[in-house]
């Protein structure tokens, strides 16, 4: 009797753990970014105080990312690892270029993005501006952004940890998801978005 109610028992956990993978899997796969342009008209401010729009995708392959300055692991961790594509490619990626767009415009003004995009690298380059622009910048990419209150009057962002790959016809040409290793990366920036 008791070796029943055990084998019921692990039954129902290992249906609940393969409902769960499921579930996980489905919402992974809806959220993944299709290829293709992007199309929502939109007007930012970079790191710098210069004036962008949705033609910066235009001319140049880029690597794009969607953060926030006050992330404690996979933003920074992003950035750093971006930083480290452009080493490694040295002349070879020369023309990529490295967008770092905030989801958190309440926090991230343009000085802040400034301060946080550049202790990594100069060759990436930070957007800000009004949240109804930012918003149209997320809905437009199909970017997962969510303000989750912390329980002490704070708050954090879950959020789209993929960083997109974008052809200098401006179309998404791919993504590498978070925690792929440097080399897979760098393989895959070069065959998705160096080679002609």
């Amino acid at each position: 009797m008791f070796a029943n109610r055990l084998a019921t028992a692990a039954t129902i956990a290992a249906a609940t753990v393969v409902f769960a993978l499921s579930a996980l899997m489905m919402w992974i796969y809806a959220s993944e970014p299709r290829t293709g342009s992007f199309s929502a008209k939109f007007h930012l401010t970079d790191h710098l105080g210069r004036p962008a729009d949705q033609g910066l995708f235009k001319g140049q392959p880029s690597l794009v990312y969607f953060g926030y300055t006050h992330c404690p692991v996979a933003c920074p961790t992003t950035l750093y690892e971006m930083a480290g594509f452009f080493e490694k490619l040295g002349d070879e990626g020369k023309n990529l270029k490295g967008y770092f767009f905030t989801i958190d415009p309440e926090r991230d003004s343009q000085e802040v993005v400034n301060g946080y995009v550049t202790a990594f690298t100069d060759r990436i380059t930070g957007f800000t501006g009004e949240p109804e622009e930012m918003r149209k910048v997320v809905d437009g990419w199909r970017v997962h952004a969510e303000k989750v209150p912390d329980g002490s009057g704070g708050y954090s962002m879950d959020h789209t940890l993929t960083l997109f790959l974008v052809g200098a016809d401006g179309r998404l040409k791919g993504v590498l998801p978070y925690g792929t290793d440097q080399d897979g990366a760098l393989d895959k920036i070069r065959t998705t978005l160096l080679k002609s």
